[in-house]
């Protein structure tokens, strides 16, 4: 167990400005760290056990294509070419259907755990991929926001970082949506290979300072050893979770990280918020989409279906909800490259157990456009809204989102 001293919120801020917020990490892009202000985790709430899963499709997937209007001829008129056919889709109801490919989406669909939101977007959209993620992540579009919208919401739960390792994110570097105050987030890639980087010549002194512990009584020092305890300790237990970690669940052929999420999981981590992208602006479809897309959608939806089988499989069904969105959608009409440009809104998915399923939002309109694109009719923020309220059981939401956003019915009530 790691001794905690108390400092005072300038030296903390003091540190945080110098640059000793986080350590430098192995795979993690130099951005890694683990928790500095953590307890141990038994200290953390036994009442609140629920865990939130971000998944990121970066590149702006194409709405129209993945949750399909079939039953809408303007559809069809707009993509001659791209549009997906009745006899070739996974029908879901009388009016959507799915990709072919989605197998495990349709499976959980119409096993009642999904969600599907539509007409997701915000005012004035941004069609740059950096811009619109980075408003995404903060949940304050134009705003220049420092802090994240999951950091924001870690730092209003716990603000004292009671919750060892609130906050993980499986990248190879941090993402802004954990950027928090208080709370320095896990961040790491390869989980065998996950441990501090540092030069030949620091492995001595950082070496001592993992023997040494922290018996200092100066504030500010002893906030540096626990930076380093809490580092060497965190990166032990990811390897040892992931070694620990064995599952009949098949990830599918390109498991893009939930399956480390659930090593975690298993290994009873305290972490109530993890943050994984599917990277590379994969879902950016500009050129040949169609055989490019529904392959991205099969790996996809075959990853994220396994994960809830597992998570019911290792008994945490019920305590484990899945978001999953996109920084834009696409236009309209495909273009004359067989793909489709930068749009703005598109449906975005809360998955599991917990979860009400159906359709939530009001449908787009494919013929009242906003210059070829479709008109949101769902700010993102609402979203935002009903996972922090509904799930993760935190009321002042304003604090978090800066206004008010009503959020949806998505979680029965008493969950």
């Amino acid at each position: 167990m790691v001794k905690k001293t108390r400092i005072t919120g300038s030296e903390r801020q003091t540190l945080i400005d110098a640059g000793f917020s986080s350590l430098v990490l192995k795979d993690a892009g130099g951005i890694a760290s683990s928790p500095v202000f953590a307890k141990v985790a038994d200290a953390q709430a036994a009442s609140h056990d629920r865990i939130l899963v971000i998944v990121e499709l970066s590149g702006g997937n194409d709405g129209l294509n993945t949750v399909i209007p079939y039953t809408d001829d303007a559809y069809y008129t707009a993509r001659p070419n791209l549009g997906i056919r009745k006899d070739k889709l996974l029908k879901i109801d009388e009016h959507f259907g799915f990709q072919r490919s989605m197998a495990g989406f349709e499976r959980l669909y119409k096993d009642g755990q999904m969600g599907i939101v539509h007409g997701v977007g915000y005012d004035q959209p941004s069609f740059s991929h950096f811009s619109s993620m980075a408003f995404w992540q903060t949940g304050a579009p134009n705003s220049g926001e420092a802090y994240g919208w999951l950091g924001r919401m870690a730092d209003a739960i716990d603000p004292l970082g009671h919750t060892t390792n609130f906050l993980v994110n499986i990248d190879d570097h941090q993402s802004l949506a954990v950027r928090a105050m208080n709370h320095v987030p896990l961040v790491f890639d390869n989980p065998q290979t996950f441990t501090r980087s540092m030069f030949h010549d620091e492995k001595a002194a950082l070496g001592a300072l993992d023997q040494r512990g922290n018996g200092s009584a100066n504030p500010a020092e002893s906030f540096l050893f626990d930076i380093a305890a809490s580092a060497s300790s965190s990166e032990h237990l990811v390897r040892e979770a992931w070694a620990n970690y064995a599952s009949p669940v098949d990830y599918g052929l390109v498991p893009f990280g939930l399956e480390k999420v659930a090593a975690l999981i298993a290994a009873d981590f305290p972490t109530k918020v993890y943050y994984v992208p599917y990277r590379n602006n994969a879902f950016d479809t500009h050129v040949y989409q169609k055989d490019v897309h529904e392959r991205l959608w099969s790996y996809t939806s075959d990853h994220m279906a396994a994960f809830v089988r597992d998570m019911e499989r290792l008994g945490r069904g019920d305590d484990v909800v899945v978001m999953v969105f996109s920084e834009f959608g696409r236009r309209v009409a495909e273009n004359t490259s067989l793909g489709t440009d930068h749009g703005t809104a598109g449906p975005a998915f809360i998955i599991g157990k917990p979860v009400t399923g159906g359709h939530y939002g009001q449908r787009t309109s494919l013929t009242d456009l906003d210059e070829g694109n479709l008109k949101y009719t769902t700010d993102f923020r609402r979203i935002y809204s009903t996972l922090i309220t509904g799930w993760m059981g935190y009321d002042k939401t304003s604090a978090i989102l800066k206004d008010e956003f009503s959020p949806l019915p998505v979680f029965s009530p008493g969950r």
